[in-house]
């Protein structure tokens, strides 16, 4: 039987400390910072894509109405300056490239699940408590359920698009991130 009170002989020199003082400048570089953004980018941009495919699926049943898009020009004073839906599309869109994926990176370590694509979703349910509202266009009865139901589902996919992109970009053996 081994004897368990044998002291351990290293010495206090031997072990590893992290030294906050010393910086590392392979995240302090202007290019990291930089690879990192075009990383949210890229997920928020597939994200965007996948979830506007859900919302023109609900707009094809009746539950959805691409005319929303127009409460975000108008939100942000641009109405009557750009043709309203594709002001308010085009902003929808940058919105869900920089802001939205910048915010997702700072929380998901702190989101529930394992993995960013399970980050994402609960995620974009956070997105989805906002959305709702502010895209609502008068829905009533069962519209009003597949209202809920489909941009519920939109900002699923929104949040495991983007986690999926930032978890293979991540994981990749020359990663940007």
């Amino acid at each position: 039987m081994p004897d368990t009170r044998e002291i351990d002989d290293r010495t206090v020199d031997e072990e590893e400390f992290d030294d906050p003082a010393v910086r590392n400048d392979d995240f302090d570089r202007l290019f990291g910072i930089i690879a990192d953004g075009v990383v949210g980018a890229a997920g928020g941009l597939v994200g965007t894509t996948l979830m506007t495919v859900v919302l023109l699926i609900g707009e094809s049943f009746g539950v959805f109405s691409r005319s929303s898009f127009a409460t975000v020009t108008s939100m942000v004073g641009l109405d009557g300056v750009f043709p309203e839906v594709t002001a308010g599309y085009v902003i929808f869109v940058l919105a869900g490239m920089f802001p939205w994926p910048l915010l997702f990176a700072s929380l998901k370590e702190y989101l529930p699940g394992a993995e960013d694509p399970v980050h994402g979703i609960f995620f974009g349910t956070a997105l989805w408590t906002g959305f709702v509202f502010a895209f609502y266009d008068g829905y009533t009865g069962l519209a009003l359920v597949g209202y809920l139901a489909v941009t519920l589902v939109a900002h699923w996919v929104y949040g495991i698009g983007l986690g999926a992109v930032f978890e293979y970009l991540s994981t990749r053996p020359d990663t940007l991130v």
